[in-house]
């Protein structure tokens, strides 16, 4: 997920705050080191949902492009959850491998996309492959504006969707609410 709340800086990251993106791309970059022998992509989404990464063995190609991963990349005003799922089946489809796994990082609730996340949910599940979900985000809030003096903006993650699209393809939700239970 690449849409604006995931800017939120509520995780801590060596010490500092940081944002939940760049929590979780240092968390994605641990996970892919550690699939030495399994063919990974990436996929980011907001608005819209893209390939960033094609499935390769080339981990330290795909670290490359996690690092450029960045807020609004695939537009940042809402989350195209659905779309997401749906693009990351289509490279999982045809490949001929023992176990097809798809994980899901969001802070949010599907708001855009022609898919709901439950219609890519059953199509993954026809294909064999899994949906694991994570959400992530410390409380359900987040500040905005400088030093959070201006507002607080209500974040809460869609649990219900999320364990509702995992349980649909035989996989399991994860909550992460700091960097530590999201490693």
């Amino acid at each position: 997920d690449v849409s604006g709340s995931m800017d939120s800086p509520d995780f801590v990251l060596r010490g500092r705050e940081a944002t939940r993106l760049d929590v979780a791309k240092v968390v994605i970059g641990q996970f892919i080191e550690g699939r030495e022998h399994d063919r990974v992509g990436l996929v980011v989404f907001g608005e819209e949902a893209f390939t960033q990464v094609p499935l390769t063995l080339d981990h330290d190609a795909l670290l490359d492009f996690l690092t450029a991963v960045e807020i609004g990349m695939a537009g940042s005003r809402a989350t195209a959850i659905g779309q997401g799922i749906a693009v990351a089946s289509k490279r999982l489809a045809r490949l001929e491998a023992p176990s097809k796994v798809v994980i899901l990082l969001t802070d949010g609730r599907s708001n855009a996309g022609t898919l709901s996340p439950m219609q890519a949910a059953e199509a993954a599940r026809a294909l064999g492959i899994k949906v694991y979900t994570i959400g992530v985000g410390s409380d359900g809030s987040a500040q905005a504006g400088l030093f959070g003096m201006f507002r607080t903006r209500s974040e809460e993650v869609d649990e219900r969707t999320l364990k509702a699209v995992a349980e649909a393809t035989d996989a399991r939700y994860f909550r992460a609410t700091d960097t530590r239970s999201l490693k």
